[in-house]
């Protein structure tokens, strides 16, 4: 048997995981879902520097894998730039992790409401520790299988 990272994970979902481990990137997230559930249509990137209060430089790093993740679109307007929420990946995810719930709560499960505030403390650091785990599995089974030359 041969085994291929992600093999049992929807397309990207490993890489969906690396990125939302990330809090700053959790944050951007949560700013363009809460600006999007207001009404707006985009985001651009100096209101997102006003909201965090992070460096521009630092927003558009994030941005960037957020964008090469398929989690947020970008709408160009002259020399700016207006970023919204794909929820599509997210979607995948979230598919993937309800059966988990389901075998853990069985009919008790929690229902999940929309979060129009921020996500709470516990549920980002568990958002954190689940992200940082797959990434470090996805690190372990790459290296695996470099070693065995799949």
């Amino acid at each position: 048997m041969v085994l291929r990272a992600g093999a049992h994970y929807p397309d990207h979902m490993t890489d969906i995981f690396d990125v939302i481990a990330d809090g700053t990137r959790r944050d951007i997230l949560q700013l363009l879902l809460r600006r999007t559930s207001e009404g707006e249509s985009g985001t651009s990137v100096s209101q997102i520097v006003a909201d965090l209060g992070i460096s521009q430089p630092t927003v558009s790093k994030h941005l960037k894998v957020l964008r090469d993740a398929e989690l947020v679109t970008v709408r160009e307007d002259g020399q700016r730039r207006f970023y919204s929420l794909s929820v599509a990946p997210l979607e995948a995810v979230d598919d993937w992790l309800v059966p988990f719930l389901v075998d853990a709560f069985g009919d008790t499960a929690p229902d999940i409401a929309y979060p129009g505030a921020p996500i709470p403390d516990g549920a980002a650091h568990a958002a954190e520790v689940v992200g940082r785990a797959a990434a470090s599995a996805k690190h372990v089974v790459a290296n695996a299988l470099k070693r065995l030359g799949a």
